[in-house]
């Protein structure tokens, strides 16, 4: 791509082994930085070391749970306590369950990945942020961060609740020179589709009213140039910030 914006910086990228995650570690390595890349699927992040060919050694791919708060302590005492970028990327659907028909597993599960994980995450990187004078976190968070009909209840409550926890970090940590922004992606070829296939028949033809008006789906790399921007510094001014990402999707 030639360019060099990261050139010297130390990023943590979660769900590094497929979609958007697997597009970010590359963007960022082609852009220079030294990656961190995590996720429970092994081989996924083997592929990803494979896709990044000549530049692999750039990159270090940890295989865990990121719901595990040693697993979390180990990808940031990796990088010796200094990230200069997260990328908060890692989540699952919850098969368009709606609230009546929601078992309290799936609720904890889709929360754990998509909330309570970016969280532990975040919470890790601001002391060496802070130390260092700052820093930039970019979360993935989703069209239906502003909508109900999207997906099932747990995905839209974990998805909102980002932006909440997003915003936070950005007005109480702002004055440290730490930035956080949301990317809101709309439907992207991921292989979160294994926690979309939808189970409850009712629900879905509901929420097909929302989706019929779905743009065709983005490719992860369009997605990974949006979180790449806003984890640079060409973004310096931007903090807080809901970037949709999602076709035109949420102007219908």
């Amino acid at each position: 791509m030639g360019s060099t914006r990261y050139e010297g910086r130390i990023a943590v990228v979660t769900g590094a082994g497929s979609g958007i995650g697997q597009a970010t570690v590359i963007r960022l390595v082609e852009e220079g930085a030294q990656v961190i890349g995590c996720d429970l699927n092994a081989d996924g992040l083997a592929a990803t070391s494979e896709m990044l060919g000549d530049l692999s050694p750039a990159a270090t791919m940890l295989a865990g749970d990121v719901t595990d708060q040693a697993f979390v302590d180990e990808v940031v005492g990796s990088a010796g306590g200094r990230v200069d970028t997260l990328a908060n990327v890692a989540g699952i659907m919850d098969h368009f369950v709606p609230l009546g028909e929601l078992d309290d597993a799936l609720w904890d599960r889709v929360l754990s990945v998509n909330l309570t994980a970016v969280m532990r995450m975040t919470r890790a990187v601001l002391p060496g942020m802070r130390a260092a004078g700052g820093g930039s976190i970019v979360t993935v968070a989703s069209k239906a961060s502003l909508s109900g009909g999207a997906s099932g209840v747990a995905y839209a409550a974990s998805k909102h609740a980002v932006l909440g926890l997003v915003r936070h970090v950005a007005f109480f940590y702002g004055p440290a020179g730490i930035r956080s922004n949301a990317v809101l992606p709309g439907a992207v070829e991921t292989g979160i589709g294994t926690t979309a296939a939808p189970t409850v028949d009712w629900a879905m033809e509901r929420a097909m009213v929302a989706l019929a008006s779905m743009p065709p789906m983005a490719s992860p790399a369009s997605i990974a140039s949006a979180i790449s921007w806003l984890g640079s510094d060409e973004s310096l001014n931007v903090n807080g910030a809901v970037l949709l990402s999602d076709g035109g999707w949420s102007a219908a």
